[in-house]
Parts: structure tokens; C-alpha cells; sequence
């Protein structure tokens, strides 16, 4: 829908339901949700799409039972406590990314880059968790931090051979896409094929 590059996910926090079915019925059939209450409520109203569901908001350990095995990837594992808890009620392996924190602003999640190496260690040995990528969110209205970011993870995850790089959203994924982004996530740009 806007790059070929990287697959495109819907982040569809503000959007209905019926908005989403739309969508979907235009070919976007991979959609984003923060809120895990809006996401089991869009759920089970779209129950009869084949949407793959992705959680990018930050993810509190006491909800992860109500959603852990509803959704099919998670782009924000960002703690150990978090890792803990999917481990314990994940039934089969969910693909994850993990979300750093690179422009290392304290009302973002993420993990310090200092700290991925035992971050990893933390975690080898827990079968339900799939590392697949790593996941970044940009500064916002300053492009430059945001590029400084993007290209960081770009390093990390060819360091960590790992193949998928989550980042860039509506205003900054061409950046994201500059240091190869496989996975953006793009809200508003969506309301205008409604």
C-alpha cells in the first residue's frame, strides 16, 4: 500500500472495527493494536476475517494472560518481568521483537542497548518466545535522533543476526524504510483508503 520494501501493518488504535473490515476488504489484512481491552473487543468482531493480529503497545505483565495466545506477534518485549509471564501462559511460540529504547528518553520502553546481550541470555532458554526481530520507536519532530535511531537498530539486528527491523510509523517511515525497515507501523495513512 506504501513500499513493497516492508510489510505494512495498520496500527488501528483509533479505528472501528468497521473501519478495519473495510480495510481488510481492500487487501490490508495486517492490523496493530496498543490497548489489549480494544484489541479482544476487535477481536471477537472481526472473528470471522483472517487477520493477523500484532501488539505494539507497551504490554502490562498482568494482562498477558487474557491476550498472550490471542495474538499472532508481539513487537514489544521490552523487560524480563514481561518475557517471565509470556513464557508461563503462551501455549505455543510467539514470534517477538524486541523493542530497544535508542533515543534513550525515559517515558519510552525498551531495553538499553548496553543491556541486550544479557537480555538475551535472560531469555534462551524460554521455548514459547521467538525472537525475530528488534523494534524501535523514533524521536518524535526531530528527524535527525530519530535517523541516528533507525540506523542503530539497522546495526543491531545484522550484530544479532536477526532478519526483521519493526520501526517507522506515519511520519517517519521513510527514514525507517532508508535503513531497512521490514515492518511499519502506519495509522493515519490508512484513513485515506477508507
Amino acid at each position: 500500500m506504501i513500499t513493497d520494501q516492508a510489510k505494512v501493518i495498520c496500527a488501528s488504535k483509533y479505528f472501528t472495527s468497521e473501519q478495519i473490515r473495510k480495510l481488510y476488504h481492500k487487501g490490508v489484512h495486517d492490523f496493530g493494536e496498543n490497548r489489549v481491552q480494544d484489541m479482544l473487543i476487535k477481536m471477537e468482531e472481526l472473528n470471522d476475517l483472517s487477520i493477523t493480529w500484532h501488539f505494539i503497545g507497551h504490554l502490562q505483565t498482568n494482562k498477558v494472560k487474557m491476550m498472550i495466545n490471542e495474538i499472532d506477534i508481539l513487537h514489544t518485549l521490552d523487560r524480563p518481568s514481561l518475557a517471565e509471564v509470556i513464557q508461563k501462559y503462551r501455549e505455543k511460540p510467539l514470534p517477538c521483537f524486541i523493542q530497544v529504547n535508542l533515543t534513550e528518553e525515559d517515558q519510552k520502553s525498551g531495553i538499553a542497548r548496553e543491556n541486550l546481550n544479557q537480555f538475551f541470555n535472560d531469555i534462551k532458554n524460554y521455548d514459547k518466545i521467538e525472537i525475530i526481530g528488534l523494534m524501535t520507536i523514533g524521536k518524535d519532530d526531530d528527524p535527525l535522533k530519530t535517523e541516528e535511531a533507525f540506523q542503530k537498530l539497522d546495526e543491531l539486528a545484522n550484530t544479532y543476526h536477526l532478519p526483521f527491523r519493526s520501526m517507522g510509523m506515519t511520519n517517519d517511515y521513510e527514514l525507517a524504510l532508508k535503513h531497512h525497515a521490514t515492518h511499519l507501523r502506519i495509522g493515519r495513512k490508512f484513513l485515506e483508503f477508507i
